[in-house]
């Protein structure tokens, strides 16, 4: 199977972006660049990365591949790789090995540090407690989260030494946390 960049053209600006910031992704990890119109099955489950724009989203929302979303403002500044941190979103029970090699991978290949967010709740139990969240609890809780976010993460470290990661563990919705991050973010 060949290894491909694909990148998703809708034909208007911020789909020129795309192709450019793909094309440049491609060049910099020695892969092809495919670019098409339709996500097509078949071509998405050759790539080892799929790049689009924000209104594609429902296109390759299904990708089994490493999706990159290039939001319109993006677009317009004609983006470069290398501004900002990485910022993925990890699971800590069950992360994705494909999204943690791609992060990793492009943050060693970048030069920038990696922010790993892990987004939690507090137990169904909390809600049952009569005045609210002991803190005691509360930092117990979120310690346990920080050990699962740092278990995660440890083949990653070792397999990528040079990448420096930060652990960022936070109690919110991992959409809002990621809104949170974006802003800033250069991925």
């Amino acid at each position: 199977m060949e290894r491909v960049v694909v990148a998703r053209n809708d034909g208007s600006g911020s789909g020129r972006a795309v192709v450019r910031w793909a094309s440049q992704e491609a060049t910099l990890r020695g892969l092809s660049l495919r670019v098409i119109r339709h996500p097509l099955p078949d071509v998405l489950d050759e790539a080892q990365l799929v790049v689009a724009g924000m209104r594609a989203l429902d296109a390759v929302a299904f990708s089994a591949r490493p999706v990159v979303l290039i939001p319109a403002k993006r677009a317009v500044r004609h983006p470069t790789h290398h501004d900002g941190e990485i910022v993925l979103a990890v699971d800590a029970r069950d992360p994705a090995d494909g999204a943690l090699d791609l992060a990793f991978d492009t943050a060693r290949l970048w030069g920038v540090r990696l922010r790993a967010v892990h987004a939690w709740r507090f137990p169904s139990r909390a809600t049952e407690l009569p005045f609210g969240v002991p803190e005691e609890d509360r930092a117990a809780w979120e310690d346990h989260e920080v050990q699962l976010l740092a278990d995660a993460l440890r083949p990653w470290r070792e397999k990528y030494p040079a990448v420096r990661v930060l652990k960022d563990v936070r109690l919110f919705t991992p959409a809002h946390a990621l809104l949170q991050l974006s802003a800033s973010a250069g991925l």
